[in-house]
């Protein structure tokens, strides 16, 4: 069994011990002791060093924690470094997700039924429909005021069948390990944490999604936080030099900006329809009936996609009668066939076949059909057999 030191001391930046097991090549080994916190309770695992060679991940065996490492352990005696910078860290994140969380069951009744802490930011997944961004700001700003608060924290340890006030009950008998924030939070919880809630620093809601039924909020805390809103500030002050404004009017400016291309883009469109349109009427003209008294159009082009202006050219080359209109392009491998209402084909019946025979899919109507195929050699297959129709 590991003894486990960070059980009582998180700040704990070094610790001796010595190899009770390992794997054959040394590169797995198990101590007597370790204050290395393993991936657990969705909080990340410590890295650092054991004699120097760094730890790649630290795995929770139940009653003992795997040290992975970098390279083999030779010595059965170690001293074990802690990487302070990423155990801060995961402590200011954990011990802000606990303060989150308490808030939220308290301000709105949403219980908290999952959480992760990643490497960039945290989520907290809660048992609620919705919530509202007004809501979402009360619950930050009273997390905030408990951090100006500094209220302690506490590790005790409880018979599971005594343990009262839980945020959640736990299914664990035995002792219990919980954690507490003064007048705010109990959670059963063997993670690291902070002496108070003044070191989880700044707690920054970021994002808000529906998912299944339930609500995921991502936040950061701490000197993440800190550093998330001075990179948002940097960006939204660039954006401001950009707009020649102030910060605070960066977003009707985008907004409007916005607006404004999607009306210069629709009018694009229509002009390029109407081109399109035009460009097929001028073809029809210039393309000569054949003995069957229909004219025949057939371009090929080395990339695609056949887009919303190759279509309207090729309905608008047949809309003004008996005629046909095929459109191929090579990368993507596909194909488009018009025809008019009056030739007396159907688009559709002729050009499904051919691709399924081809290994390809697709289909259409009467006027219109259109499909992929493998490659150029069923291409040239398809255009061959439309061109004999």
């Amino acid at each position: 069994m590991t003894k486990r030191l960070y059980y009582d001391d998180s700040y704990l930046t070094s610790f001796d011990a010595a190899v009770v097991a390992s794997s054959s090549d040394r590169r797995i080994v198990y101590l007597d002791q370790t204050a290395f916190y393993p991936t657990s309770g969705g909080q990340s695992f410590d890295l650092g060093t054991l004699n120097g060679i760094p730890i790649t991940d630290v795995l929770d065996e139940e009653d003992r924690v795997a040290h992975v490492l970098q390279a083999p352990l030779e010595s059965d005696s170690v001293r074990g470094e802690i990487d302070w910078q990423r155990r801060f860290d995961n402590m200011q994140q954990h011990s802000g997700q606990h303060l989150l969380s308490a808030v939220l069951e308290e301000l709105f009744g949403a219980k908290t039924v999952s959480v992760h802490m990643g490497s960039d930011a945290s989520t907290v997944d809660l048992a609620v429909p919705s919530l509202e961004a007004e809501q979402i700001r009360r619950a930050e700003r009273r997390a905030n005021e408990l951090v100006c608060a500094n209220r302690s924290l506490a590790v005790t340890y409880e018979d599971a069948a005594e343990a009262e006030g839980l945020r959640k009950a736990s299914e664990r008998s035995g002792t219990l390990r919980i954690v507490s924030i003064a007048g705010c939070d109990r959670s059963a919880c063997g993670g690291t944490h902070v002496r108070a809630t003044g070191e989880i620093g700044l707690i920054l809601i970021r994002k808000l999604d529906k998912i299944r039924g339930i609500v995921r909020l991502e936040f950061l805390a701490g000197l993440r936080a800190a550093a998330r809103a001075r990179a948002d500030y940097d960006a939204l002050n660039r954006a401001a030099q950009a707009f020649s404004s102030a910060l605070d009017e960066v977003p009707a400016l985008a907004a409007s900006q916005v607006e404004r291309a999607a009306e210069a883009d629709k009018a694009r469109r229509k002009l390029a329809m109407e081109l399109a349109q035009m460009q097929g009427r001028e073809l029809f003209e210039k393309t000569e009936p054949d003995a069957s008294g229909i004219r025949r159009r057939s371009e090929r082009y080395p990339k695609g996609p056949l887009d919303e202006d190759t279509r309207a050219r090729a309905q608008s080359f047949v809309a003004a009668g008996k005629a046909v209109f095929l459109a191929l392009t090579e990368e993507p491998a596909t194909v488009m066939l018009a025809c008019s209402a009056d030739s007396g084909l159907h688009a559709g019946n002729l050009l499904k076949p051919l691709l399924q025979q081809a290994g390809g899919r697709g289909g259409g109507n009467a006027q219109l059909a259109q499909g992929s195929v493998p490659g150029r050699d069923a291409l040239d297959s398809i255009a061959s057999s439309l061109a004999a129709v």
